[in-house]
């Protein structure tokens, strides 16, 4: 079906995205994110507003699909959605002081550390009970017993 909003090339913006009202496939292709996210963002807040048809049919402007992909990049990053929720706020605030959105990244970029490091220590155990496995025909696994606590597992 055809969208019943002319959108000639001369009606984009320097972005590529289109000055006129998006419908949500539209404005889930311009941003990257699938329509349902969209909706999902929407829901959550952090669209603000979307304006509708009198049909009910969403319309997103340009600021929409900024805000659509700036949270797929954040998202990317893996930010969680409250600090999204924060760096959109912020984003949006010309007054903002970049200390808080550095402390907000920071403190993101420490907790990945830390995962990182966790998971590090979870690979090298199960390197160590790789290497103690037999992988044979035998009953005996060092990974069922380290998985039972030490103990071979009963049945």
């Amino acid at each position: 079906m055809k969208s019943p909003i002319s959108r000639a090339p001369s009606s984009r913006g320097a972005a590529g995205v289109a000055k006129t009202p998006l419908g949500i496939g539209e404005a889930a292709r311009a941003s990257g994110v699938s329509a349902r996210m969209a909706r999902h963002y929407e829901s959550l807040g952090l669209l603000g507003r979307v304006v509708r048809t009198e049909s009910g049919y969403r319309q997103y402007g340009e600021s929409d699909v900024h805000a659509l992909r700036f949270i797929k990049r954040a998202r990317d990053l893996g930010f969680s959605m409250g600090e999204i929720t924060e760096l959109l706020d912020l984003w949006r605030n010309r007054r903002r002081a970049s200390a808080s959105v550095r402390r907000i990244a920071q403190a993101h970029a420490e907790d990945l550390a830390r995962r990182i490091e966790a998971m590090q220590a979870m690979r090298r155990t199960l390197l160590s009970l790789l290497e103690h496995c037999h992988g044979d025909a035998r009953p005996q696994c060092p990974i069922l017993d380290d998985l039972a606590g030490g103990e071979e597992a009963a049945h």
